[in-house]
């Protein structure tokens, strides 16, 4: 575009001269001219621009040119301080309009405007190219101008010389090098051509050829170099014709309209959407032209004021005949009024429709100049009768609302205080706390506290009693913090308290035994005396930089010790503590690998008849063969199991192990009766348990499963009951281990109904210096036989013991004097050489 040459002598590095970009020499160019800055915001333009782009001169004036130009096109401006000095770049770039995009050829250059450095952007519109190259037919500078100038690719099919012309432009398009050499024939470009536009383009090109068309236009997909599909348009006129009327030569353009095609695409998306959108809106729209003073309506408008479309819209009159008369004066007014000053404006009003109803309309409306030049209105109507009569009886209402404004401020204080306060104890909740906590606000330690024994008051005394026991835990709560402390329930029977003034640990710890003590006094409740407890868990920041939410997991860690290590206790945290939990963490990750890699195996402790010392049975014991640490008794493993919930796989296992070991035992001629397992409260709750037995077809009666009496009290008989009833239809014998120390009835005896039972080895161990201990285990012994209940002595550590408990009536002996516990290859060493205990002699 070579009419932008004599502008940029002000271009950076050259002398800036403000003759040269005067408004007059921009006003000569026949090109659309636009001076910017380096940020892209419109410091003039000339009148050819805004007549390229529909707007006046005055409203392109510091416009950003971005917002003129398609979303897609915005990359192809120049960016901020990239042109060298006396640089020339050329494009083509497709700006807004209310007719729609218009393709401009455009070229730009540095310059210098108003003391700063800026560019000067020239354009023409695109669809002018064409019309021009077919003008200057054989005029070389002409077409040399053309093609240097050209921002799309040129072609030029001279048949009369044979000469096929494809400019540079027109390879790089289709992804080719510039030197490429084209074979133009129709049959050969036809094969890049998409196959579901080969018909309209052949169609296209015989109309042309034929003379039928002077000037062609199509658009179609081409094969890109790359492999994929290009729109393109191509344009072409005949300049040339043999004697026949048949062109003898056609000189066209092409352009990649793939952006333009994409961006269609997604405009009829928006526009459907947009349809949509009105028609569920009801909004209507019209478009006034203000120069012909006609009017479009769309069917909407026709709804909200009653007319009937086929009609037509009515005139300026008519509509104005529509609008009722209180309204119409200043309606019209300022109607008027927002076509003058050009700015958009809205309107609220009445009309009276055809049959006599009265709606009432809300308006907005603007103005605009057409491609064309052509001055219009284009605006909405809403019917918000309803609307307005909804605002009537709250004017009527208003009066009455005002007298109860204060009582609804005070409801929403209320709302507001019971969404962050417990409604049982009035202390802030969880929601309170995160809240706090989520504004970091200056906390200088936590205090977590949890209820000991509050779940087993409210089960057995009530709901009503728990809450007694809440609200009596708060008193306390509030009675030993300060005033400024931040005390909040976050859970069922779990309290916190932010320390927000500097307290050091000694003070805390202090404060915390305190509360301790204070829960440890009984609570009368209806004339009984109700005993809860309390565990705390101290997060103190001393001198770390922990944030309030930090702390409060800090806190946590510190109330879980607590609680692990036996309850109604403080614990601090710290960096021990912490390092515990994880190895805890490490150790239950490392049960999980274990149960994966089979690492647990069973050891046997042989169970003896209290007379005769014959071995009755084993009782199958767990152990972790460690690939570290060796062989684990439970101890080391069981609680961490119990806490990750992987105690049934373990039971599991047990169970195979110890049954496939019997099996064993049995097909060597080995007399062992019997073997008993272990089965955790997890395990018996296990859906898959009895599904898991009946797939190991245990033989009845050589199986039996040791409960201890606990499970018996935490569970209702009735929750428990079908599945120790499934155990018996398989003949697999239930026994009650550690029995004494728990919480088992004789009811829950005779309900049971167990094998066997097991004096705890608590019990046991005292028989020998303690007459009256012996006399209980001797009223154990008597009440399971008159039961029909076998009875097992475990813990049985001396032969003083073993005599003891023999005389006493114990059915069978278990314990280190007799046996201690072995693995399957010791056991069977044993029994190979016939071995029994002998009474006084220590086993080894």
């Amino acid at each position: 575009m070579a009419v932008n040459e004599g502008l940029t002598k002000g271009a950076r590095g050259a002398p800036a001269n403000s003759d040269v970009l005067t408004q007059a020499a921009l006003e000569r160019l026949p090109a659309g001219a636009i001076i910017a800055n380096d940020l892209g915001r419109i410091l003039t333009t000339n009148a050819r621009a805004g007549e390229l782009l529909l707007r006046t001169p005055a409203s392109l004036r510091k416009a950003l040119l971005a917002d003129l130009v398609l979303d897609e096109d915005r990359p192809l401006l120049p960016a901020r301080n990239i042109l060298p000095p006396t640089t020339t770049a050329s494009t083509t770039l497709r700006f807004e309009s209310l007719s729609g995009p218009l393709p401009m050829l455009v070229s730009w250059s540095p310059v210098l405007f108003a003391d700063q450095d800026a560019f000067l952007l020239l354009m023409l519109p695109a669809h002018e190219l064409v019309d021009e190259i077919a003008g200057l037919r054989n005029d070389e500078t002409r077409w040399k101008y053309a093609l240097d100038s050209a921002l799309e690719g040129v072609w030029d099919h001279d048949f009369e010389t044979g000469n096929l012309f494809y400019s540079t432009t027109w390879k790089r398009l289709r992804g080719l090098p510039d030197d490429a050499e084209v074979d133009g024939s129709l049959e050969t470009w036809i094969q890049n051509v998409h196959p579901d536009d080969h018909a309209h383009v052949r169609a296209a090109i015989e109309r042309q050829d034929s003379g039928e068309a002077v000037f062609n236009t199509f658009e179609y997909r081409e094969r890109h170099a790359d492999g994929h599909w290009v729109w393109i348009e191509s344009r072409g006129a005949s300049v040339a014709y043999w004697p026949d009327g048949r062109p003898s030569r056609i000189i066209g353009t092409d352009t990649d309209i793939t952006a333009r095609k994409e961006a269609e695409a997604r405009l009829e998306e928006v526009s459907r959407r947009l349809r949509l959108a009105l028609g569920v809106s009801k909004i209507g729209v019209f478009d006034f032209n203000l120069d012909a003073q006609r009017d479009d309506w769309d069917e909407r408008m026709f709804e909200i004021y009653g007319l009937d479309p086929s009609d037509g819209p009515p005139s300026s009159e008519s509509w104005e005949n529509t609008l009722h008369p209180d309204d119409r004066d200043k309606v019209i007014a300022r109607t008027n009024e927002g076509i003058a000053s050009g700015k958009p404006y809205s309107n609220a009003f009445r009309i009276v429709r055809p049959d006599g109803t009265i709606r009432h309309i809300r308006s907005n409306a603007a103005t605009y100049i057409d491609h064309l030049g052509t001055r219009k209105l284009i605006g909405a109507n809403w019917d918000v009768t309803e609307d307005i009569a909804l605002q009537e009886d709250l004017r009527q209402a208003q009066a009455s609302a005002e007298a109860r404004n204060r009582e609804l401020e005070l409801a929403r204080i209320r709302i507001e205080y019971n969404a962050l306060h417990d409604y049982l104890t009035d202390l802030p909740n969880r929601r309170y706390l995160d809240q706090m906590l989520a504004e970091n606000v200056a906390v200088n330690a936590i205090l977590h506290i949890d209820l000991d024994r509050f779940k087993q008051i409210n089960d057995t005394l009530g709901h009503q009693a728990g809450d007694a026991m809440l609200t009596h835990a708060a008193a306390i709560l509030r009675a030993h913090a300060r005033h400024d402390d931040f005390i909040a329930r976050i859970g069922g029977d779990e309290f916190v308290i932010l320390c927000r003034r500097g307290r050091n640990l000694p003070q805390l710890s202090e404060l915390a035994e305190r509360i301790v003590h204070a829960f440890r006094r009984p609570i009368p409740y209806e004339g009984q005396l109700c005993r809860l407890g309390a565990s705390i868990g101290i997060a103190w920041k001393g001198h770390d930089d922990f944030d309030a939410k930090q702390l409060l997991m800090n806190a946590d860690i510190a109330l879980y010790r607590a609680k692990s290590l036996g309850r109604d206790r403080v614990e601090a945290f710290s960096e021990q503590i912490q390092t515990q939990i994880l190895t805890a963490k490490r150790i239950g990750d490392d049960i999980r690998q274990a149960i994966e890699e089979g690492q647990f195996t069973v050891y046997y402790q042989p169970q003896f008849d209290a007379r005769s010392l014959e071995i009755t049975g084993v009782e199958a014991l767990v152990r972790w063969n460690h690939p570290e640490r060796g062989v684990l008794a439970p101890f080391h493993f069981l609680k961490i199991a119990e806490e990750i919930n992987v105690l049934p796989a373990i039971d599991r296992k047990v169970v195979e192990l110890a049954y496939a070991d019997f099996q064993s035992w049995r097909r060597s001629g080995f007399a062992i009766p019997k073997i008993s397992v272990n089965m955790s409260s997890p395990r018996l709750r296990d859906p898959g348990l009895i599904a898991d037995l009946r797939d190991l077809q245990i033989a009845p009666g050589v199986l039996s499963f040791e409960l201890l009496e606990s499970i018996f009290l935490d569970d209702p008989e009735d929750e428990i009951a079908e599945t120790i009833s499934a155990l018996g239809a398989l003949g697999i014998e239930v026994e009650i281990d550690d029995f004494g120390t728990g919480h088992a009835s004789i009811i829950g005896l005779l309900n049971l109904n167990p094998a066997r039972l097991k004096i705890d080895r608590a019990l046991v161990g005292p028989i020998t210096e303690s007459p009256k201990q012996a006399k209980l285990v001797r009223a154990i012994i008597d009440i399971g036989h008159s039961l029909n209940i076998e009875v097992v002595g475990e813990g049985v550590e001396t032969w003083e013991h073993a005599a003891m408990l023999r005389d006493l009536g114990c059915d069978v002996l278990q314990g280190y004097a007799l046996a201690r516990p072995m693995d399957r290859l010791e056991l069977e060493r044993r029994l190979r050489r016939g071995w029994k205990p002998v009474f006084g002699t220590e086993d080894k």
